[in-house]
């Protein structure tokens, strides 16, 4: 999980690791929440399938961001 700090919400990236056929290449989900304080404000569901944790993660960060921007 990777968080930030963005105009004041925390948000969080996400990778989820699939489970799949054992001779396929790890995958993983990939997916962001937003929260303010203790608050819950908003979660992305899956927003994909990617090759490796840190892209999921950088998914997530980035649909937070995007949020935040249309929302604010």
């Amino acid at each position: 999980m990777e968080a930030e700090v963005y105009k004041g919400y925390a948000i969080w990236g996400h990778a989820i690791r699939e489970h799949g056929d054992i001779l396929q290449s790890e995958r993983y989900a990939g997916s962001g929440t937003i929260t303010i304080g203790s608050k819950f404000v908003e979660a992305s569901g899956v927003l994909g399938s990617f090759e490796t944790e840190e892209d999921a993660q950088v998914a997530g960060l980035a649909w937070a961001h995007a949020w935040i921007d249309s929302h604010g």
